[in-house]
This record gives C-alpha cells, sequence and structure tokens, in this order.
C-alpha cells in the first residue's frame, strides 16, 4: 500500500506555543513562501490550506504555494454552501493545469462551529450542513468529469447545461478528501469521499471506524482510502521527546490561561462529533499505545487535530505505521513549532515512514 505525507501551511507563524492568531497581519507573504518550500524540500506530497470564516482564502493561497513549489500538492480547505459546486470544480481544474497537473485536491469540512459558520451567513442545522454537502460532493464531481453538459436539480443546487470547458490534467483528476464523524457524516462521505479524514485516536478506535466506513462504503460499491492527522513530537532520545511534550504542554497552558483572561478564548473551538471524541478520549488518560499523547488536547478544549505521537523519529514512524498495517495511507502531520518541525521531519522522520512502508505488516495488535 503507498504512503502519502501532507503537511499543513498557514499564512503566518502561529500554533498553540508559537507566534499569535490574534495580533499581527493575517499574511505574511515570506513566512508562507519559506513554509511551503520547507515543505517541499522535506518531501511532503501535499498540504492542507485550512478554512476559516475570517481567515484568508485559500485558493488565493494555494496558487502562491503552487507558484512557490516544485513538485509540492495542495489539499484545500473548503465549506460547501457558500460556492456553487460548478464554479469550484473549475477553480479546481484551473489551478491543476496552472501547476502542472496532480497537485490540487480539495477538503469537504461541512462545519463543526455553529458561531464560524454564521459569520458567512450560514444559519443551517448540522443535519442539513451534511446533506447539502452530499449534493455539493456529487455535482462536483459530475462536472469535473462530465463529457457534455448536464441539468441537475437537487434539494440545494440547480443547474442547466452545466458543464465545465477545463478539466483536471489527467491521470490524477482532482482527489475528493472529506472528514467527519457523526452518522450524517458517514453517510455522506461513505458515498462521496476518496479519502476520509481521521483525527489521532489509539489504534483500536481508528481499526472500528475503518471498519465501520469501510462497510459504510460498501453498501455503495465504493471503496475508501484513509487519512491519519497527528501532531508528531520527536528529539534524539525517547525522554528528550517527552521532555519536550512537557514543556509544549506548559507552554500552551499559559497561553490558554492568557487568552481565556484577555476574553478572547482560545481559536478554533468546535461542536463537531470528531472533536467530541478527542475530548471523551483525553479525559480518561493522556497517554494510549506507548506514545499518543493527548496532554494538549486536554488543554485546548474541542477543536483540530491536537493529539501527537511522542519519541524519537524511529519511534513515532513505527507507532504510525501501526496505523498503516490497519488500512491508513495518508498522514497528515503539523508541529507545534510548525517550521522547525517540518525541517526536522524531512531529515528523519518522513525517511522513516517511507523507507517503512514498504515492510512487511506485522499485524494489529492493539495497546490497551
Amino acid at each position: 500500500m503507498s504512503l502519502d505525507i501532507l503537511g499543513m501551511v498557514s499564512t503566518k507563524e502561529a500554533s498553540e506555543t508559537r507566534g499569535s492568531f490574534f495580533d499581527g497581519p493575517a499574511v505574511d507573504t515570506a513566512y508562507l513562501t519559506r513554509f511551503a518550500k520547507a515543505h517541499d524540500a522535506a518531501g511532503f506530497d501535499r498540504v492542507l490550506i485550512g478554512y476559516g470564516a475570517t481567515s484568508p482564502d485559500g485558493f488565493a493561497v494555494a496558487g502562491h504555494v503552487l507558484a512557490s513549489t516544485e513538485r509540492l500538492g495542495v489539499l484545500i480547505a473548503h465549506r460547501p454552501g457558500f460556492v456553487v459546486p460548478t464554479l469550484v470544480a473549475r477553480k479546481l481544474a484551473t489551478l491543476d493545469q496552472l501547476s502542472g497537473g496532480g497537485r490540487v485536491a480539495i477538503h469537504h469540512i461541512s462545519g463543526g462551529n455553529d458561531a464560524d459558520q454564521r459569520r458567512d451567513g450560514d444559519f443551517a442545522d448540522h443535519d442539513t450542513r451534511y446533506e447539502r454537502t452530499a449534493e455539493f460532493m456529487a455535482v462536483l464531481r459530475r462536472t469535473l468529469t462530465a463529457d457534455a453538459p448536464f441539468d441537475h436539480e437537487g434539494r440545494f443546487y440547480r443547474f442547466a447545461g452545466a458543464y465545465s470547458s477545463v478539466r483536471p490534467a489527467p491521470p490524477a483528476g482532482i482527489p475528493l478528501f472529506f472528514g467527519g464523524q457523526s452518522d450524517a457524516a458517514v453517510a455522506v462521505g461513505a458515498q462521496h469521499a476518496d479519502v476520509y479524514m481521521l483525527f489521532g485516536e489509539p489504534l483500536e478506535q481508528t481499526a472500528q471506524r475503518i471498519a465501520l466506513l469501510r462497510a459504510a462504503a460498501a453498501r455503495h460499491g465504493r471503496t475508501l482510502r484513509f487519512s491519519l492527522s497527528t501532531r508528531p513530537i520527536i528529539a534524539d532520545t525517547e525522554d528528550a521527546a517527552w521532555a519536550r511534550a512537557e514543556a509544549i504542554a506548559a507552554e500552551t497552558r499559559r497561553r490558554v490561561a492568557a487568552a481565556t483572561q484577555g476574553g478572547q478564548g482560545f481559536p478554533g473551538l468546535s461542536n463537531s462529533v470528531a472533536s467530541e471524541r478527542l475530548q471523551q478520549v483525553a479525559a480518561r488518560q493522556q497517554v494510549y499505545d506507548d506514545r499518543l499523547w493527548f496532554g494538549v488536547t486536554a488543554l485546548t478544549g474541542p477543536g483540530g487535530n491536537s493529539s501527537g505521537h511522542v519519541g524519537t523519529a524511529q519511534q513515532v514512524a513505527d507507532a504510525l505505521l501501526r496505523y498503516h498495517d490497519i488500512g491508513v495511507d495518508t498522514f497528515l502531520i503539523r508541529g507545534f513549532d510548525p517550521y522547525e518541525d517540518v525541517v526536522h521531519w524531512g531529515r528523519e522522520l518522513i525517511p522513516a515512514l517511507r523507507a517503512g512502508a514498504t515492510r512487511q505488516p506485522a499485524g494489529f495488535l492493539p495497546v490497551r
């Protein structure tokens, strides 16, 4: 099974422990360029470009990343409901052609934060958003592949003679990524996604989710690929890695307290089922499977991916390859020290992951 490695770029330096989410300009062009080039040099396949109702436009950021790098692909996060799928298809296909083909993918986020949805004028409830995402993805795929104009009339979209003269460069096309863990999300992703994105949960829970999603996709005659998101913390020795994790937790704790006292709250909070699942795992204990750590998860509250594997580069690679054994073929890794971690991972972690992906699977033995 192949292995894809994804990172994540941002338009300014900010994490739980670095920079500021609130102060300074939203776009630091020099930083974004340097950050993208570091991912390219480190051997990443793609970088995720996030989405927020107050954030810089992801398609524009993607264009800059593609123009600044030689081979790096982009995964553009997108919330269905604000731009029609026929236009999004043309935007994606145009970027793909301009960047040489095979470098563009889209990640569908139906919305895990009601307040952030409303900033862009979306007041639809949870299940309605997922129904809209399903129709969006169906029309998007059809627009990207249709040889002739087509009509469509659904609950959310209506088109007459829809067609795109620009097509993705063959043979890769535009992969459709998707995330969500509610029953409504599973129904959508099983039917429409190419790659289903999962947060970094323990091995046993991840195996259970993969089995559930595979069964749901099989009912539609489909197969899925799976991506796992984690925040690796590596050092030259295992003790040094755990010491670094504790330092990250201490700085995160300090910054969360400061943000709370300042009345800002910590950014990225979510009411999604996936985020709540991480919180439940973190409440039970902080370490699973020897090195999957939830120290930051417990501090920041429900939000994006916050769990991470801790150890030497080889130890973390071995831990991630156990997920590879149970069906994960894509890893999204992003750091608490964003730029420095990317450079470090390119020297050790990424080569170890690629070398290990060709080994014989050791089998799944869940650690409790």
